[in-house]
């Protein structure tokens, strides 16, 4: 994005590249005379919290963990969240009593640095006891841009892992449920009604049960990876990294699409499929565990007809897979003209902020620098990602290494590294440099990826918000944190009644006035004075 290449990064290109390959006070680096390891050789104790998929085996089973632990001389007793994060959040920042450690994706944000400053751990003069971090930010500049904060500091390490395409969700249709019923693929919303429509219907499954089936489905969420808000590239939204609160560029200007009228017509349409009995009821309420569980079916029969997800074995399991087919975005309307998008998230897919952090209190920083260090080791980088080095990894012995299938024959790829390893919830870093030949999983991505091509070529000019590159004043921080609170808090409670209920046309403009209320206006404005000013600047 810095360095103004064309935002749009070849699926073809990148098929070569994939087919190769709590605590204690102070705030000096090392406030205690404890070292990694003392004389007697016992290890330095630290504390760490991890959020992690719930499908994700206990850390104590992971292989690659113990060794890290071992060769940095710490002994990490781990807290392992899986649900609820942001509800036990507030609570533990505000008293202060934090781990030593916080690991996982915006575990901790720019938004709590501002908000709880002197609790985190500024690492930004404690980098020369992290040369593997140090070699991050030289061999990839912009994880050092996005782990800098606008005074200089850095309180939280960014990852990179290399290999992800352009976009996180695909839209899949059941095409042996559309040959079955002698139907064609739909190319815009009306004619996905009436594939709908016939999905709950005509027994398209086939097993003669006329009720089993599950035309539609998707997390529960508006925006984010997986949910509706990708329907809003039908009228030409381009979302930036899923766009999970809403804010998009359009023409060089800062927007947010909760406000948008285009958010009005696809949430009344999404309405329309629910009315009608076409998007699964429990759609609210359902974890996404039980999302995915649904999706994979019973045996050869499929459940659900048309949903997102990242690719078809992992939604829908190896067996079922086969029967989906990957299509390209819809247009509103027949008559719509203008250009197709959908969400481009490069940057969040293969980057990400803050994946680990360290507590200003922490009595023994050396000690959880060198885990840290250890952490951003290109031969660890990947068994974080993909699964320790014997069970996931096989080491060819020549320098190359290659992603083994599952265990289990029955279970997908995707699955197989959610529940091996921290997988993208881990702090990590893989050069470009490291061969690995990759699962059948990222393989298959490139190629269901192909339908979205024409729709991810975009102008990171005028339409991707960089928003991991802007880091806001401590002011401003505050104000967008408590802002966004208030805003998501009205737009979730909005999108699911109006879904389920109906009521957008009647409540739309108190609704937009709520939302000004509730800050959006402010900070689109904020927004928008960052946005220029790091487009000037680069």
């Amino acid at each position: 994005m810095k360095k103004r290449v064309n935002v749009f990064i070849s699926l073809v290109a990148m098929t070569a590249m994939l087919l190769t390959g709590c605590s204690g006070a102070g705030d000096g680096q090392n406030d205690s005379a404890e070292t990694p390891g003392d004389q007697t050789g016992s290890k330095v104790k630290l504390t760490a919290i991890i959020t992690k998929h719930p499908l994700t085996k206990p850390l104590a089973e992971m292989e690659w963990l113990q060794k890290v632990e071992e060769t940095a001389g710490v002994d990490i007793e781990w807290q392992e969240i899986t649900a609820d994060w942001g509800q036990k959040k507030g609570t533990m920042l505000a008293s202060g009593d934090i781990p030593d450690l916080f690991i996982g994706p915006n575990v901790i944000t720019d938004a709590d640095f501002a908000q709880f400053q002197g609790l985190f751990q500024d690492l930004s003069g404690m980098l020369e006891q992290a040369p593997n971090v140090q070699n991050m930010f030289n061999e990839k500049p912009d994880t050092k841009i996005i782990a800098t904060q606008s005074d200089g500091k850095i309180y939280g390490l960014p990852k990179y892992q290399r290999f992800w395409p352009a976009t996180a969700s695909r839209q899949f249709i059941n095409q042996q449920w559309l040959d079955h019923l002698g139907l064609s693929m739909p190319t815009t919303w009306d004619e996905l009604y009436e594939v709908l429509v016939a999905f709950k219907e005509k027994d398209a499954n086939g097993n003669g049960d006329p009720n089993d089936e599950i035309p539609m489905d998707w997390p529960g969420g508006i925006g984010g990876y997986f949910n509706p808000a990708v329907l809003l590239g039908s009228m030409g939204i381009t979302l930036t990294d899923g766009s999970g609160q809403g804010y998009f560029v359009e023409d060089g200007q800062v927007k947010n699409f909760l406000t948008d009228e285009r958010y009005k017509t696809m949430v009344a349409f999404l309405n329309k499929l629910y009315k009608a009995g076409l998007v699964n009821p429990e759609v609210f309420t359902h974890d996404y565990t039980k999302f995915q569980s649904i999706a994979r079916g019973e045996g050869d029969t499929a459940k659900v007809g048309f949903t997102w997800g990242w690719v078809a074995s992992d939604r829908f399991g190896e067996q079922l897979a086969p029967q989906y087919a990957s299509m390209p975005p819809m247009k509103a309307s027949a008559d719509y003209a203008g250009k197709l998008s959908w969400s481009y998230d490069h940057y969040s897919l293969n980057y990400g902020t803050n994946h680990i952090v360290m507590s200003a209190k922490t009595k023994n920083k050396e000690a959880a620098m060198k885990f840290i260090n250890e952490l951003y080791a290109p031969e660890v980088g990947m068994q974080v990602l993909f699964g320790s080095l014997g069970p996931n990894i096989k080491d060819n012995g020549d320098g190359t290494y290659a992603v083994l299938p599952p265990a289990d024959a029955k279970m997908d790829p995707g699955t197989w590294k959610w529940t091996s390893t921290m997988a993208d919830h881990g702090a990590f870093y893989i050069p470009d440099t490291l061969k690995l030949t990759l699962g059948t999983d990222m393989q298959e991505v490139l190629g269901q990826s192909e339908p979205l091509e024409a729709a991810l070529e975009v102008d990171p000019d005028k339409d991707v918000f960089p928003g991991m590159f802007i880091k806001y004043s401590t002011m401003d921080n505050n104000a967008m944190s408590l802002n966004n609170t208030n805003v998501m808090n009205l737009a979730e409670s909005s999108f699911a009644k109006w879904v389920t209920k109906g009521g957008v046309e009647a409540e739309w403009d108190a609704y937009i006035k709520e939302s000004e209320k509730a800050g959006l206006k402010q900070n689109l404005e904020i927004m928008q004075k960052y946005y220029d000013d790091y487009m000037n600047q680069n």
